[in-house]
């Protein structure tokens, strides 16, 4: 049950405009196991075009030397000095120390361990903030994307409803997950958050990532093809393009791959919704084949289950529409409002009693979502 909070509905509004109007730059970096893209932000707006270097991953000199190349380069076109240095990393590390103590999966130059924060930070005289790319999505998602889009538009409608809590899935060469709650992000004690690591559904033997990734989708296809050249397809693109009619081969084979990912992703997602209770957004390159994995997600999210004793109940608590349909976010805005007295007096308040939540694919970008979130990072840190 939800009641109308102006208070909160303020603070949300002025923190990230509080952040597009600073004056401050904060430089960034979009790192990739195959190339390193670099810019700088000043109230949230590029300050320079996009510098790109190769990532280098399998040799640690050529990839800190290029990291170094990509910041100077960049540094040396702003008008003023920067006041920090922050950008997401894939995998697991030491973020709040800027520490990779093990092999990265992208980036088997790590291997053995890389103090990447320190380094840049004595290399740049500048504080330096490393998150998880999947962490700062989320982050970027909840103070410039869905969430605040969400709460737009259900304002406009009229609804009494406001979210503040939200859970970004990257579907892309693996599957990560970033949570958010109140502007805060979400980072744990071991900076490990994760997900790709629960059990597969339909092959709980092995991880869900290995049912939720570009690879899952090639996997699918083969699987499931009539296709002599199946197993020349090395990109899931290639899939979504069969599943399109834009490239020969099975088109019913390809949307079902799709179908199947989805199936495995949404049980997972419906775990993690039932405990964090927020806004899904799902974001990297797969997120762009929603058309064909979203069914057999929401069927997912809206499956039931029963008690031992008969009773059935929802999978999710809190029912999940799909805000990327116009007619279901019409009733997603529309929710159960009830005028509820109150006790002793001749006042009532409006409340919405409808539990729910949303999904949505990201409307601005897994990468520019993940860039603003460090930019944010950066300047609510330094405060």
């Amino acid at each position: 049950m939800s009641c109308k909070n102006t208070k909160i509905t303020i603070f949300a509004a002025n923190f990230f405009t509080m952040y597009e109007n600073d004056k401050r730059i904060v430089v960034t970096l979009d790192a990739g196991g195959t190339h390193f893209r670099f810019n700088a932000l000043r109230g949230n707006k590029p300050m320079v075009e996009t510098v790109e270097y190769p990532s280098e991953a399998h040799n640690l000199d050529l990839c800190l030397g290029n990291l170094v190349r990509g910041f100077e380069q960049v540094i040396n076109q702003l008008p003023e000095r920067p006041v920090a240095i922050s950008f997401a990393f894939p995998g697991p590390a030491d973020y709040p120390n800027g520490i990779f103590p093990t092999r990265l999966t992208n980036f088997p130059a790590f291997e053995g361990g890389v103090a990447l924060g320190p380094f840049l930070e004595r290399k740049f005289n500048l504080p330096v903030f490393i998150n998880n790319d999947a962490d700062l999505f989320a982050y970027g998602e909840a103070l410039a994307g869905v969430l605040p889009e969400v709460n737009t538009r259900l304002r406009e409608l009229g609804s009494v409803k406001e979210y503040h809590n939200l859970i970004g899935f990257i579907l892309g060469t693996g599957f990560g997950i970033g949570i958010t709650s109140h502007e805060q992000m979400y980072m744990g004690d071991n900076c490990c958050s994760e997900i790709y690591c629960t059990p597969n559904k339909l092959e709980p033997e092995l991880i869900v990532e290995e049912g939720v990734s570009q690879r899952a989708v090639l996997h699918n296809y083969r699987l499931l093809a009539d296709d002599v050249h199946k197993a020349d397809y090395n990109d899931s693109l290639d899939i979504f393009r069969i599943a399109e009619g834009e490239l020969a081969g099975d088109r019913k084979a390809a949307q079902m791959a799709f179908a199947r990912f989805g199936e495995v992703a949404g049980y997972t997602i419906a775990q993690a919704v039932c405990m964090l209770d927020g806004i899904i957004v799902l974001g990297g390159g797969l997120s762009k084949s929603h058309k064909y994995f979203m069914p057999a997600m929401l069927q997912e999210l809206r499956a039931t289950m029963h008690t031992r004793i008969g009773a059935t109940l929802p999978r999710v608590p809190s029912y999940v529409y799909n805000l990327e349909d116009e007619n279901e976010f019409q009733a997603f805005a529309k929710g159960e409002q009830r005028r509820i007295p109150i006790y002793g007096t001749d006042e009532s308040i409006v409340c919405d009693t409808q539990k729910r939540l949303g999904i949505a694919v990201s409307h601005i970008g897994t990468s520019t979502a993940a860039t603003t979130g460090a930019y944010c990072f950066a300047l609510h840190n330094l405060k």
